[in-house]
């Protein structure tokens, strides 16, 4: 069900016709743009923000195991394991101590420190590499039409010219400030907001660690990431009324010095603080994420807080169920598997979200905390990292669960094999 590109005039717009048209360009978006089109779905992307805009955004840098399988072997991206840092584990502080989880002991799988940033830039160039139709800095995006065999998609170029997309199928991956999730009739949000968020820095200096600290402190939780060996991504837990310009630098180190102190003498080298800033703490789950031929993907349907690094990977794992539905759907007019896509999704989701406020709640101080609340974190912290299960169960979590978990895709019929990143393979 591949149609080619025409131009022509209805209201004075410029028509694009494709099979599926996805709205937003991050890396959701474009993974899936990259999935359809290796396997001879035509689609068409658009994003409201420029190509640079989203290039210089700072997100999130933990790949599990199955992201960089999918990345890595359907040939979206071939720098991971040269520009990339795989990490065997983590560290939980606490009681000023460091304690190590390796991940690879426990559950024989890794995860890769690779910048969201770069994954987009990678996604974006193998687009363009393919010949792909992506639009950035489009404007006035409407979606109508979902209910029929033919939605459409309005849209401004870049250049100024009004345009149409006419397609079959259209995929929401517009982020966590999504249009297209209005458009779900009936639709549940699950919501909760934390009372707390966190304070982040872009500074100047090494790597802190040779892997990433979570740290329990009496003051507060902090999270020593990394994102280059030159420049380091770190948080600590703040108010979520906190002011990021209101912080002097030295107060800044100071304050992670405060949590992170401990007998083991540990001690952040500092260095130039380049970006400031205060990210407030939200989960969210909308349900269903789909409608007629209507499709949620990644932050359009669901937020987690950044503690378990589920973010993006939940994305990817979306990406990984619909993709091989669509082309299914495209190859013999089954839509089996596109029918049951949101519900499928959802047991990952719900999974990641139970994953993501356990660490949070076990890590941060809370609001209403006191003497007793405080003893039974460090009690349950101490469970965690003296147990071989406790510590092999947040191993599975972190580095994410099988995809297949879900129920594999069948292969679809035709040239290519398109199934979830455990058992995918790049058939070109």
């Amino acid at each position: 069900m591949t149609e080619h590109t025409m131009t022509a005039h209805a209201q004075d717009r410029e028509i694009v016709g494709t099979t599926v048209g996805i709205v937003g360009g991050g890396p959701a978006g474009l993974m899936l743009s990259h999935l359809l089109a290796r396997e001879g779905v035509d689609n068409v992307v658009i994003d409201n923000r420029p190509h640079d805009t989203i290039a210089t955004t700072h997100r999130a840098g933990i790949l599990e195991a199955g992201s960089v399988r999918m990345l890595t072997e359907t040939g979206a991206i071939s720098r991971i394991p040269t520009e990339g840092y795989e990490h065997a584990g983590i560290y939980l502080r606490f009681n000023g101590e460091n304690h190590h989880l390796d991940f690879k002991k426990l559950v024989g799988r890794t995860v890769w420190l690779y910048p969201q940033n770069d994954a987009f830039l990678d996604l974006a160039a193998t687009r363009e590499r393919d010949g792909g139709d992506v639009r950035f800095g489009v404007s006035d995006v409407t979606v109508e039409g979902i209910e029929s065999d033919r939605p459409t998609i309005d849209f401004t170029d870049a250049d100024g010219t009004p345009k149409r997309i006419e397609c079959r199928i259209v995929v929401g991956a517009d982020g966590s400030r999504s249009k297209c999730r209005d458009l779900v009739p009936g639709r549940v949000k699950h919501t909760m907001t934390y009372p707390f968020a966190w304070f982040g820095i872009l500074a100047r200096t090494p790597f802190q660690a040779d892997e990433l600290i979570y740290c329990h402190g009496e003051s507060g939780f902090a999270l020593i990431s990394q994102r280059t060996p030159e420049i380091q991504r770190m948080y600590f837990q703040c108010d979520p009324s906190t002011k990021a310009a209101d912080w002097t630098d030295e107060q800044i180190w100071d304050r992670f010095d405060e949590i992170l102190d401990g007998p083991d003498g540990f001690r952040l080298q500092r260095g130039e603080i380049i970006e400031k800033t205060v990210l407030q703490f939200r989960s969210f789950v909308q349900e269903p994420m789909q409608h007629a031929n209507l499709f949620l993907a990644g932050d359009a349907a669901h937020t987690v807080p950044p503690t378990g690094a589920k973010g993006l990977n939940l994305a990817f794992a979306d990406v990984a169920l619909l993709a091989p539905a669509l082309v299914r759907w495209a190859r013999t007019g089954d839509r089996s598997a596109l029918d049951t896509y949101g519900e499928r999704a959802a047991k990952r989701i719900w999974k990641a979200q139970n994953f993501s406020y356990w660490m949070t709640q076990m890590l941060h101080t809370h609001t209403d905390a006191n003497s007793f609340t405080e003893k039974r974190q460090l009690g349950e912290l101490m469970s965690v990292t003296s147990s071989p299960d406790s510590m092999k169960y947040l191993a599975e979590c972190y580095t994410g669960w099988p995809y297949d978990l879900l129920g594999p895709e069948e292969p679809a019929t035709g040239t290519g094999t398109l199934t979830a990143p455990e058992s995918v393979g790049a058939t070109r």
